[in-house]
């Protein structure tokens, strides 16, 4: 049995604080195989930068995964290109940088890939996440057969019926963007593990981690009004995944939900 934790995106300093402080115990706890982080919102709340790379660099990270955010720091974008384990969504237009597939190895010697891949539902338009997720599988090495998929979508519909499509082809789909999180972790019947959002990694006294004041005066004025990331009640959300190693099958998938410890 091979066990995975899916770190939902962390949003900025609090939320690299909390993933700092708490990802290296989570993994020693749970005795976890490999990590796998959402890093979208991760530079001031939208992209990330070299600076943020370099902190992340220090931390158990097996793969790091975005999302429309992720051309959002335009001194970022180039270490999607230096960057193997840096993915960005599978499906944008060729000719960008960096790639939507990493290929890892767990330390026992069993393979396994992370497929990044982004939604169309209320999202801008994109090609076919299905079809580029059907296009991936198709050119993988057989021998790999734990594949997790970092779903970046908008809508819950989407994200369940992308879970089904997939079902029985990937261990698991991990929904994230919404930043809230789901109760609706399960194994689908042929044994791919969903979340429909495994939620934010940051702070919780917000609206999706941005300060409340700001947010409410874009919805009750309707007038612009710069975004900050809030500061107060800071957690870290993830999932376990357990997946069988020769099936590659999920067994289990729990959601988690930890508060940052008290400085």
């Amino acid at each position: 049995m091979a066990r995975f934790l899916f770190v939902g995106d962390v949003v900025g300093k609090p939320g690299r604080r909390a993933l700092s402080r708490l990802l290296p115990e989570l993994i020693d706890r749970h005795r976890v195989d490999a990590a796998v982080v959402n890093v979208e919102n991760a530079a001031g709340g939208s992209g990330v930068t070299p600076g943020v790379l370099r902190e992340f660099s220090d931390l158990p990270i097996d793969c790091m995964t975005t999302g429309n955010h992720a051309w959002a720091k335009k001194e970022g974008v180039p270490y999607y290109d230096r960057i193997p384990n840096l993915l960005r969504p599978a499906n944008y237009p060729e000719g960008n940088p960096g790639t939507g597939l990493f290929v890892g190895e767990l330390p026992v010697g069993t393979p396994y890939a992370v497929i990044n891949l982004e939604g169309q539902t209320f999202m801008k338009p994109l090609p076919s996440p299905f079809a580029a997720a059907d296009s991936i599988l198709a050119g993988l090495d057989p021998a790999i057969r734990i594949v997790l998929v970092d779903f970046h979508a908008e809508a819950t519909s989407e994200k369940q019926a992308f879970a089904y499509h997939l079902d029985g082809r990937v261990t698991a789909v991990l929904g994230t963007h919404t930043h809230v999180p789901t109760a609706d972790a399960r194994v689908l019947p042929r044994g791919t593990a969903l979340v429909t959002d495994v939620g934010m990694t940051g702070p919780y006294d917000s609206v999706i981690g941005v300060r409340a004041d700001r947010a409410l005066k874009r919805f009750l004025l309707n007038t612009p009004a710069g975004f900050e990331v809030a500061r107060r009640d800071v957690r870290l959300a993830a999932a376990l995944v357990d997946a069988d190693e020769k099936t590659g099958r999920a067994t289990k998938i729990e959601s988690l939900l930890v508060e940052e410890p008290a400085r």
